[in-house]
């Protein structure tokens, strides 16, 4: 589904440059769930930028599909992330003035879709993300918990190839990030979603079936869950991020 080829991407002017990503490559297939970590500073969220079309990169190419996301004209972007690529925030990014129903609708009303079609498609993500309770309160009314799964119905509605999360469960209590994983697990094993995602969380990224590590914008190393339980998993990522130096509690 998705290809980065040899990506580079440079900050600043010619006296004071910055390289953000080195050299990044990496596949990821159809279905998968990966997880992308890091210390501040590494690169993560430049390479979620660079794939979510929000920057373009310096030197390399990202493909989507096959297509190359860098020949896309600016003023087909706009439609391109609406209908390809789910995003979902730290902060939920809700709008306030909509009702949850209105909120995940979107996307698909911005499309001009039929209102009858929207409000089936509305309700049948709802029913998967358990918030068909909510659809008609405002976000301010509902729990940070609920707010981040309204953000994942609305990034998955239009029926989106790429599921794009920058630190979903950085504004959560525990339980509430637990229960919004677990969620996307589901989401991605039965629904066949596709999920890239970052986070500076251990526990979070121990529910990925593949944890790729940035260090100075470079790919440092990479895991593959396999067949192991998470509890394993999770103390194997513990021990990647130890071996990339610093106090581990920088990145989780």
């Amino acid at each position: 589904m998705l290809r980065v080829k040899n990506i580079e991407k440079y900050y600043g002017s010619k006296n004071n440059v910055t390289k953000a990503l080195d050299r990044v490559s990496f596949d990821v297939a159809d279905g998968e769930f990966i997880a992308i970590m890091g210390a501040s500073g590494s690169g993560k969220t430049t390479l979620l930028n660079c794939i979510s079309t929000i920057d373009r990169v310096s030197a390399g190419d990202i493909l989507l599909d096959g297509e190359s996301i860098a020949d896309i004209p600016s003023g087909r972007l706009a439609r391109f992330r609406r209908e390809r690529l789910g995003f979902v925030f730290q902060d939920f990014n809700l709008l306030d003035t909509l009702t949850v129903e209105e909120n995940i609708g979107l996307a698909l009303a911005l499309n001009h879709e039929d209102p009858e079609e929207v409000s089936r498609k509305v309700g049948e993500m709802a029913g998967r993300l358990e918030i068909e309770d909510i659809l008609g309160k405002f976000p301010y009314q509902v729990s940070g918990g609920q707010k981040q799964r309204a953000a994942v119905a609305r990034a998955m509605v239009a029926g989106q190839s790429l599921l794009l999360a920058d630190e979903p469960t950085g504004a959560l209590d525990s339980r509430a990030s637990k229960n919004l994983l677990e969620i996307m697990t589901r989401m991605n094993q039965s629904a066949g979603a596709t999920i890239l995602m970052v986070t500076h969380d251990a526990y979070s990224a121990s529910y990925a079936g593949r944890v790729l590590f940035l260090k100075d914008g470079r790919i440092f190393n990479e895991l593959l869950r396999g067949d192991r339980g998470r509890g394993i998993f999770y103390h194997e990522i513990l021990d990647v991020l130890a071996a990339m130096g610093g106090d581990v509690s920088d990145v989780i």
